[in-house]
């Protein structure tokens, strides 16, 4: 606190003046201060409600890609279980197919071992035959020329 020296008519004007004028330049500057404190207050407030907004729409964007992968997923496990069930149709179907096929060259092969031996019974009937009429020239009287 100033002690101000004291005069015919009470305190020193020239310092009382320059205490109020230091005060006024103090008062004015904290006045100033206030104000750019307040405009700075108001700069990041609004800067908040800026990061603020942007924390919003980056939360429902992470929440929209969430549901996009939670359904991407769904559908590619939906997908991937057609594609497993028609891949298991598919490989019934092959081979059912295969062994259809292998059932009827099975019937086609029981079928050409049954023609080999009737084949062979009728080859070696016919060679019997002849070896029979091989064995009737033998009997067959060569000097008998009368017949």
């Amino acid at each position: 606190m100033n002690k101000f020296d004291r005069s015919l008519n009470g305190y020193n004007i020239q310092q009382v003046n320059a205490f109020v004028d230091d005060c006024v330049v103090k008062v004015d500057d904290m006045i100033t201060k206030m104000k750019e404190k307040d405009l700075e207050i108001d700069r990041l407030k609004n800067e908040l409600d800026h990061y603020k907004r942007m924390d919003e729409t980056l939360n429902r964007a992470v929440v929209m890609a969430e549901e996009a992968s939670t359904k991407y997923k769904e559908s590619s496990l939906n997908e991937s279980d057609l594609i497993i069930n028609e891949a298991k149709k598919n490989a019934n179907r092959i081979v059912n197919d295969a062994l259809l096929k292998a059932e009827k060259i099975e019937e086609e092969s029981q079928r050409l071992r049954r023609n080999i031996i009737t084949y062979k019974r009728r080859m070696r009937n016919i060679i019997e035959e002849q070896m029979n009429l091989v064995d009737d020239l033998d009997k067959v009287d060569l000097n008998d020329t009368n017949n």
